[in-house]
């Protein structure tokens, strides 16, 4: 977990800045939340909104009501981030992300049995990005947000908590600001980054839309010393075959969904550690602790004392959502390093490239680990890697990709420790079921007309089980 989940602590941690312009208290600003907006502690919120080159509307943005993120906040200060280096993209590119995309689909034919997902091409701009993925952040976002909020505001002092009850509509106001400020800054700072839609290991882009953004696979092909072509190909090649698994396997998509949001409802507070956690912060304070002081109420929110401590709960979601972006990665891999084969010479320092990124901590990393604690581990990704790559030597790509038919049928954390046991079983199954279907040759079970129920399945009322010992 970050030590200030989205941001809550003083925005401007340094005293001598802080000290500036008096250390009185401005009535309409008693909790110090000016200094949020680059405020020196004087004035009223409006005059110090009014000083802001980047947000001159801002002062409509402090009526938000649409959530607990100011979702209008955030992308007007990740456009602004991002307008310095803005490229817009041209009709070549367009061209170019087109023809490396159908290319790639037409590889990934040759050695997955999931069809093409994708249904339309487009070269996309930084600022294209964010705005394309902005709806599906705040799917994400929300949940996580509204749960630190009560989460934070259960853990206040007595004293804070009357203080802020008159106040509660401009408090949660607030909140929608410093959430919108820091999820914005975040997403600039990922635009500047992502190669292509689904980057991240989400479907963040409207179904069936394939994406790259030309600038910065530029930015990625710099130093390695390999055609522009054969990179771009290369990064389609990872995007049409995420498109594969998000628009063929139904459920995949809400899994990663209900995972984050999982881990949303496993936020609360535990009382008295947070209580332990305020006396020993507010005793340390030079003076004692002054709700009347928005220094000292600012320091105690920056302590990290009132940090929600992260659950069991959190803990299991976290793992299954790391498990399962480990599988869709794992899978990208070594389907595209089976398409790429001997028609891209530069894969392997590609695939090298794309490693050493994540490992170092690139997007998807830096990503979940600002939104919801999840630190991606390359280990996981390679174990990952190793049970598509097994299952597809011993017992074919079909066999491989028939593991997404059902959630049910993935490796879980524990197989991911030991891949080839897990393989090894499949195997038996495989033989298992062959003897089944050997014996059972004929017989009018459940599911044999077509539907989705197998043979021995209850739903058929208890009678599936007893045909096999029948016949």
């Amino acid at each position: 977990m970050s030590d200030l989940p989205f941001g809550f602590g003083p925005a401007d941690r340094d005293p001598q800045r802080r000290d500036e312009g008096g250390g009185g208290q401005d009535p309409a600003d008693p909790f110090g939340f000016g200094a949020l907006f680059g405020g020196a502690g004087g004035g009223s919120p409006e005059d110090l909104l009014g000083k802001m080159p980047l947000f001159a509307e801002l002062q409509k943005l402090m009526t938000w009501s649409g959530g607990p993120v100011n979702w209008d906040l955030a992308r007007q200060g990740a456009i602004s981030q991002l307008a310095a280096g803005h490229q817009p993209t041209s009709a070549a590119e367009q061209g170019q992300v087109a023809e490396a995309l159908r290319l790639a689909d037409l590889w990934l034919d040759q050695v997955t049995e999931l069809p093409s997902g994708i249904e339309r091409t487009v070269a996309w701009s930084r600022v294209d990005w964010l705005e394309q993925t902005l709806p599906a952040w705040g799917a994400l976002v929300d949940p996580l947000a509204e749960r630190v909020v009560a989460a934070m505001t259960s853990a206040l002092p007595a004293e804070a908590a009357q203080m802020a009850g008159p106040l509660s509509g401009v408090m949660g106001r607030m909140g929608g600001v410093m959430f919108g400020a820091q999820v914005g800054q975040a997403l600039g700072k990922l635009a500047d980054e992502v190669v292509t839609s689904t980057d991240v290991g989400l479907p963040l882009a409207p179904a069936g839309t394939a994406a790259l953004v030309p600038q910065n696979v530029d930015a990625f092909r710099a130093g390695l010393d390999r055609p522009a072509e054969e990179v771009r190909l290369f990064l389609a090649l990872r995007e049409a075959a995420h498109h594969r698994l998000f628009a063929h396997v139904p459920w995949l998509r809400q899994q990663l969904t209900d995972a984050v949001h999982a881990y949303a409802r496993g936020i609360h507070v535990d009382a008295d550690a947070i209580q332990r956690g305020l006396e020993d912060a507010m005793g340390g304070m030079e003076g004692g602790f002054d709700p009347q002081d928005p220094d000292k109420l600012q320091q105690l929110l920056g302590s990290g004392v009132l940090e929600p401590a992260e659950t069991p709960e959190q803990k299991a979601a976290l793992r299954r959502l790391e498990t399962l972006l480990a599988l869709v990665e794992g899978w990208v891999d070594v389907v595209v390093a089976e398409a790429a084969g001997e028609r891209l010479p530069g894969h392997g320092a590609l695939a090298e490239t794309m490693r050493r990124r994540r490992a170092s901590g690139g997007p998807a990393e830096q990503t979940f680990a600002t939104l919801v604690g999840l630190e991606l581990r390359p280990r996981r990704l390679r174990d990952a890697a190793a049970v598509w790559g097994a299952m597809a030597a011993q017992h074919g790509s079909e066999a491989r990709d028939r593991l997404w038919s059902h959630p049910d049928l993935l490796p879980s954390a524990d197989d991911l420790d030991e891949p080839l046991d897990f393989v090894g079983r499949q195997g038996r199954r495989s033989d298992s079921d062959d003897e089944f279907d050997r014996l059972t040759a004929g017989l009018d079970l459940p599911g044999d007309d077509g539907t989705t129920g197998t043979p021995g399945d209850d739903a058929a009322g208890g009678d599936g089980p007893e045909a096999p010992r029948e016949g």
